[in-house]
């Protein structure tokens, strides 16, 4: 019989695995949607048109969880692609606001639709009772690493 700690050995290894899973999916979308996009420039894209007129860098690296060394390099590639740029707030030379071009509002609205999908798809099987119970794991797990 096996004890707990036995049942749980393999906890980060599937974490990892799941998180590869759902990676690859997204990967692949963009590969077939003809975008040369990585996981990382798609959470930043992303996170930019969520933020709009508000969309920092010190905004995005506060909620992206990377540091700003990593955010501030991918930011600079999405830049080199013509998707965003990269300004100051009027009265504000300290922070860098970020907009999207109309070519990243393109990438936006051809990914956005897709990403959606392959969110649905996460939790297909999935009631809504047990797809709360999953964030309140994942949370939990997130907190007694924090501790």
């Amino acid at each position: 019989m096996l004890n707990h700690i036995d049942k749980i050995s393999g906890i980060g290894l599937h974490l990892d695995l799941v998180l590869r899973k759902v990676q690859d999916a997204y990967l692949r979308k963009f590969e077939e949607l003809g975008v040369d996009l990585t996981i990382e420039q798609w959470v930043i894209l992303h996170r930019i048109a969520e933020l709009g007129d508000e969309a920092s860098q010190r905004e995005i690296v506060r909620t992206n969880f990377r540091n700003r060394a990593t955010t501030s390099r991918v930011i600079g590639k999405l830049e080199a692609k013509g998707w965003i740029s990269k300004l100051r707030f009027k009265g504000d030379q300290k922070r860098f606001k970020l907009e999207l071009t109309p070519r990243g509002q393109e990438v936006i609205n051809l990914i956005l639709p897709h990403a959606v999908e392959l969110r649905k798809k996460a939790i297909r099987d999935l009631n809504g009772e047990e797809f709360e119970a999953f964030l309140r794991v994942l949370n939990q797990i997130g907190e007694n690493y924090e501790k």
